[in-house]
Order: structure tokens, then sequence, then C-alpha cells
């Protein structure tokens, strides 16, 4: 097992690894991952000419992992597939962890839920984005934890899950479980997550959330009153 690392002063390269069930996943729910390819080393090379040296310096150094069982094709929504680059066997441990939803017809394999488990165990950060909250609670990693999930599941979910303190936001943090709400949450919570660790007046990260213009939005739905 590799050191374990501060995410904010990382001592080494940072891995980043989507969890990927033999099914097919939501693909805007995994797509937030590249929120992390925006601060790396390697992307902001392409900035040389707008990025004064002081943000170009704060560059982190990661390294990209999209895991299933098999390392066989895996199905993402709209027709599109993603290669793993690993199989449970082979990747490394994780410090940052991501799981989107998959088909909600599908029962994980044992082999799949005891790899959620350990990568749990391993990393620094679980990251669950709509319907994916779903695997870390099959998974038995809610209980007694709060989280939150898509904002229609929520009422039934406080009756059939109740050791889990289910609430009503765009994201929820709970130690280093972090969950959303549905699809685009996970850009609300992936905002959040970057501030935590590497935000603040004057940083590579609030330059990359400006140009990307990622959403600023209220946590607990204000903005949506009504609607549900």
């Amino acid at each position: 097992m590799s050191d374990p690392i501060n995410l904010s002063k990382p001592h080494r390269t940072i891995r980043v690894g989507v969890i990927l069930a033999n099914s097919e996943t939501e693909i805007l729910d995994v797509a937030p991952i590249d929120i992390f390819n925006a601060i790396s080393t390697k992307f902001v090379h392409n900035f040389e000419a707008v990025l004064p040296d002081h943000l170009r310096a704060q560059a982190l150094d990661f390294e990209f992992h999209w895991v299933n069982k098999t390392g066989r094709q895996a199905l993402l929504t709209a027709g599109a597939v993603i290669n793993p680059t690993d199989t449970f066997a082979t990747c490394p441990p994780l410090d940052i962890v991501l799981m989107g939803a998959h088909d909600s017809k599908y029962t994980l394999t044992e082999a799949e839920l005891t790899f959620i488990r350990k990568s749990f165990d391993e990393c620094a950060a679980f990251i669950t984005i709509c319907g994916g909250f779903l695997a870390a609670l099959q998974a038995g990693l809610l209980e007694g934890r709060t989280a939150t999930g898509p904002r229609p599941m929520l009422n039934s979910l406080r009756q059939e899950a109740p050791g889990v303190k289910w609430v009503e936001k765009r994201w929820a943090r709970d130690g280093k479980l972090w969950t959303s709400g549905t699809l685009l949450n996970g850009l609300d919570l992936t905002r959040a997550f970057v501030q935590e660790y590497w935000g603040g007046k004057d940083t590579l990260v609030e330059f990359m959330l400006a140009v990307g213009a990622y959403p600023d939005r209220d946590i607990d739905y204000k903005d949506v009153e009504g609607i549900l």
C-alpha cells in the first residue's frame, strides 16, 4: 500500500479513479472527473500564454484510472464506451474515487462490492454522483453517515435506509465521503471539492473554475424552490 496522501499538500502524484460496474454508467455522472484534469500539470501546460507563473506553479500531478473487473470495454449512456485502464486486480490504491449511477436493474457482484469497500478504505476521498450513491449504500459505506442523493428518491430512502442521515442538498460531505444529488449536481460537488483542498483567493482553482464557467449554486436548492 502506498503512503497516505494529504490532498491539500500532496507529496506525490494523486491517483484519481472511476469505478465502473459491469453495466451502463450515466455519462454525466462521471464527466465531472475532468475538473481534476483542468488543474493538472499536463493540462495547464496549454495555458502558458494566459496563465501567470504563480498560478501555473500550483498545478498538480494527477494519474487517472478507469477501473472495472475485467478490463474490457465499459458502456456509458448515449452509446459511449470507455476503455478501462485497470482491472480490480491491477489497479493501484486510489486517492480519490468517483462512482456514477449504473443501470438500476443491475445487481452489483460480490467482486464489485469488495473492490468498492477496499477502495473506500484506502482512499482520501470517495465521491458518488447521482445514483452512484446506491453502490456505496449496497457496500455498507453509508450506514451511520450523512448523505444525499437525487431529490425525488430521498423520502423513500429515509424509509428504506433509516441508518443513513439523508439530507436534501445538492451535495453533502461526511468525512471522506462526498455524495451529490442528481446528474449535474456532480459539478456543484466537484467545484466544492477542489475549492476545499486547493481553492482560495488568487489560486489556479479559482481561475479555472471561472474559465470553465462552473456553476456556483445554492447547496440547499433555494434557487429552484417549488419545482419539486
